[in-house]
């Protein structure tokens, strides 16, 4: 079952299991939040279970790029378009959000986005990244890193 994720009255609903669920909770807010501000778009979530499809695109393309296969469960994945970019984001039960930036046209940004929720430690299979540091509102301290998709997906 979908999820309208909000950023006013930020929900555990759906990360519940995750040892960081309220972090984890105002980083999948605070995306919301930007895609509504900046795009109108609402952003829904679907348990993993009911969105494989997208689940195995990220890991997919996390293993063929850079050989990283993320050990902690998915709990939560939602894809969408906008303008002309394929968004999939991935939110883990450790606390990580991994997203995917997929233009559509030759030559536009392609990219995979690596979200630390506040509280966790990085993960053993990003322990080759560095993470920038931002602050949050609704997320507290985020760390994010990226890397550039080279191949087409």
């Amino acid at each position: 079952m979908a999820y309208t994720v909000g950023f006013t009255n930020v929900s555990t609903v759906g990360l519940e299991s995750s040892p960081v669920a309220e972090a984890l909770a105002g980083l999948r807010a605070n995306e919301a939040r930007y895609f509504k501000n900046k795009y109108g778009h609402v952003f829904t979530t679907r348990p993993a279970s009911e969105a494989e499809y997208v689940v195995d695109w990220v890991h997919k393309i996390l293993q063929e790029e850079r050989g990283i296969t993320i050990s902690s469960p998915p709990l939560e994945a939602t894809e969408f378009q906008v303008e002309n970019t394929r968004w999939a984001y991935v939110f883990y039960e450790n606390g990580l959000s991994v997203n995917v930036l997929y233009a559509l046209d030759d030559g536009g940004k392609r990219a995979v986005g690596f979200k630390l929720s506040d509280g966790m430690e990085v993960p053993a299979e990003l322990a080759d990244f560095r993470f920038a540091r931002q602050k949050s509102k609704l997320a507290g301290t985020i760390r994010g890193s990226f890397f550039v998709i080279k191949n087409e997906y």
